[in-house]
């Protein structure tokens, strides 16, 4: 199966992306990831998909990657994904300068993450 991420610059991430994925095994939801945050700091996050029409559910699936080998991609919507710190309780908002956007996340094949609804 191939996943196409297409992201466009908006208020969610600020650069636009188009890749294709080939999945090596079934994409779950995802609801928390351990990943970088805007200044490189690995942090257990919340994550979200995110849309033109606000949050939708993120997921995370095995993909083989032609630089990497086999890596953990984490996709959402047609504005990419949400994060924010794990320890925030605040609502998802594109106005909270505490959470970030991304188009997706390529992180290593066995970065922890967290299955269930992100939404």
């Amino acid at each position: 199966m191939l996943i196409e991420v297409e992201v466009e610059a908006r208020e969610n991430c600020d650069y636009s992306l188009t890749r294709v994925y080939t999945a090596a095994g079934e994409q779950v939801p995802v609801r928390g990831v351990e990943a970088p945050g805007p200044r490189g700091d690995v942090n257990q996050c919340d994550v979200i998909g995110w849309s033109a029409a606000g949050p939708c559910q993120a997921y995370a699936v095995p993909v083989d990657d032609s630089g990497e080998g086999r890596a953990l991609l984490i996709y959402g919507g047609d504005d990419g994904v949400r994060l924010r710190l794990a320890t925030s309780s605040a609502p998802w908002s594109i106005a909270d300068a505490g959470q970030w956007g991304e188009p997706c996340l390529l992180l290593d094949k066995d970065a922890p993450y967290e299955i269930g609804d992100s939404r």
